[in-house]
């Protein structure tokens, strides 16, 4: 797939979005669909418009007309994930989301951010690394305010903004894809080692 400069996008509260048809609304979401199973079972590079429309049941013309290319499909599928993951943060229930101490937010935050990178990996992997900063776009900006945000909370005498860098780093698409796939780790070795520099960090289990 041809790597693109597009940022990784990001969920705004109350960022609406166009009205669609009903009609074109249930074709977007079956296309995604779609979409994902082809990914899931193929990887990126299976992603072909021409088997996405097969499978549903759409014209081809129907895809491009919605989302450009390839790319534009990868795209939207990261777009609907990552839109959902960012509302369970900023306003699901705790501890992920507004209503749990600062550190079991950063702690549920970092465990859900992991399983969310393993899930949609090859197409963050494509993401991320379509240009030099590609991974530090929208979608990052998101979770660093957020982390700074509970960092603050949790440890008033150190800098925020350098730790939520640094509890970022390790679920990199990239390191998480070594992880998983060279090193034969799972999500559970990763959380335990997330949950080792968390415990770290916060001052009731120091």
């Amino acid at each position: 797939m041809t790597q693109t400069r597009r940022p990784l996008p990001q969920a705004e509260a109350g960022d609406p979005r166009p009205e669609e048809r009903a009609d074109a609304a249930r074709n977007r979401a079956k296309i995604l669909a779609a979409a994902e199973e082809i990914v899931a079972t193929r990887g990126v590079e299976g992603l072909s418009m021409a088997d996405v429309a097969a499978a549903a049941g759409v014209g081809v013309g129907t895809l491009y007309r919605r989302f450009g290319d390839r790319s534009g499909l990868a795209y939207a599928l990261i777009d609907r994930r990552e839109r959902e993951f960012q509302e369970s943060f900023m306003g699901g229930p705790p501890p992920l989301g507004p209503g749990a101490p600062a550190a079991a937010r950063v702690r549920a935050f970092l465990h859900a951010l992991a399983v969310r990178v393993a899930d949609q990996l090859d197409l963050l992997l494509m993401a991320e690394t379509a240009t030099p900063y590609a991974r530090f776009g929208a979608a990052y900006g998101a979770y660093h305010r957020h982390l700074t945000i509970l960092l603050a909370e949790l440890r008033p005498d150190r800098e925020p903004s350098y730790l939520a860098d640094a509890l970022l780093a390790p679920l990199a698409a990239g390191l998480i894809a070594y992880n998983l796939r060279e090193r034969c780790a799972g999500l559970d070795t990763v959380h335990a080692g997330l949950d080792a520099l968390l415990d770290g960090l916060d001052p009731a289990r120091t």
